[in-house]
């Protein structure tokens, strides 16, 4: 899992909701009109959607698809809980895409054209390079660095 947090659109993070939850059995209307988005209440996984404006429309499988206006915030969780991801609006349908998403969400934040193919290939390379925080070598102290590392001069 690696952290997430980009700047994305309303309409991207719904074609992600829908590319990692409901694409194969989505209406192709409800596919189509951008205020319409999955809700999903039962464990495992989650999709809570926090709008002004919300009426439910059609229950499909484990999926509920409502029609939102005025969306303030979204909580997607995964089934298998590898990802955590919250859009939080910050200007009209502008919002913030942040929070903890594995390997195959990534790829569905790609397919949503969120982040770039080349993002993913960037983040996941960065992810195996650094070990995990807890295996990480404690700080050696300031005075070790100084002597290893040559100083530059600003100008």
């Amino acid at each position: 899992m690696v952290e997430i947090d980009v700047t994305c659109d309303l309409e991207g993070f719904r074609r992600f909701l829908i590319n990692s939850t409901c694409r194969s059995f989505v209406p192709e209307s409800y596919f189509r009109d951008p205020e319409v988005f999955p809700e999903k209440e039962e464990e495992p996984g989650s999709i809570y959607i926090e709008a002004a404006d919300k009426v439910t429309l059609k229950k499909i499988r484990d999926i509920t698809f409502i029609n939102a206006r005025d969306i303030l915030g979204i909580i997607y969780t995964s089934k298998s809980g590898n990802t955590k991801l919250r859009w939080r609006q910050l200007r009209g349908s502008i919002g913030r895409c942040y929070g903890e998403a594995s390997t195959n969400s990534l790829v569905n934040l790609s397919m949503a054209r969120i982040i770039s193919p080349d993002d993913v290939e960037a983040i996941i390379a960065q992810s195996a390079e650094a070990p995990p925080a807890e295996e990480q070598p404690p700080d050696t102290g300031s005075a070790e660095r100084a002597s290893a590392e040559p100083s530059v001069s600003p100008e």
